[in-house]
């Protein structure tokens, strides 16, 4: 078996494939901060699939979301009635919340892909490969290069990244997707969400 994909089929499996790693991970995952850069990705066949390379210039970040729904502050002053709820309405998956955060974190860089690394009843944990647009091994390798231009610019907060796409709706197409593209905005949010 090729060694990317043993490592790929332990992966499908954790809990039961890893064992004792598995929780001995968790628990320390728990005590470090929320956001915490990576010597090597912790799933290397999946990182490589995604574009990582082992060079200059990238840089895995692990990134930790709370599970749960999002709540505004308590309402202290008045409020019109269509504001009454202090439930904030995402609209995004857990991995779009964890590559937007570690992009703000770092922002020189520009968000690549990231992947589920684990998570336990409180959490979610993802790690999220970054590019430094500026460094001079990025911008003469022809096959990232492209993420130095203009139009690549803040790409995870425009939903651009390929768990972007997926809270957008754009895997989708044909009959019931009539509404989703350009975007949900164009058609005043008359599609799925």
């Amino acid at each position: 078996m090729h060694f990317y994909k043993f490592i790929a089929q332990l992966w499908k499996r954790p809990k039961e494939n890893l064992g004792e790693l598995w929780k001995e991970r968790l628990v320390q995952w728990r005590r470090e901060p929320v956001t915490v850069r990576l010597e090597k990705p912790t799933r290397l066949d999946r990182a490589r699939a995604l574009g990582y390379k082992a060079k200059q210039g990238y840089i895995v970040v692990r990134q930790r979301v709370s599970k749960g729904g999002r709540q505004r502050e308590k309402i202290r002053a008045g409020r019109r009635p269509k504001h009454f709820r202090r439930k904030k309405i995402l609209a995004l998956n857990y991995q779009v919340v964890a590559e937007k955060r570690a992009a703000r974190k770092y922002p020189n860089c520009e968000v690549l892909n990231s992947y589920w690394v684990g998570e336990d009843g409180k959490s979610v944990w993802y790690e999220v490969i970054l590019v430094d647009k500026n460094h001079p091994s990025i911008l003469s390798d022809k096959r990232i290069s492209w993420i130095a231009e203009p139009q690549h610019k803040g790409r995870v907060f425009r939903g651009l990244t390929s768990a972007g796409k997926k809270s957008r709706g754009l895997r989708r197409k044909g009959i019931g997707a009539e509404k989703i593209r350009p975007s949900l905005r164009a058609h005043k949010r008359r599609g799925t969400n």
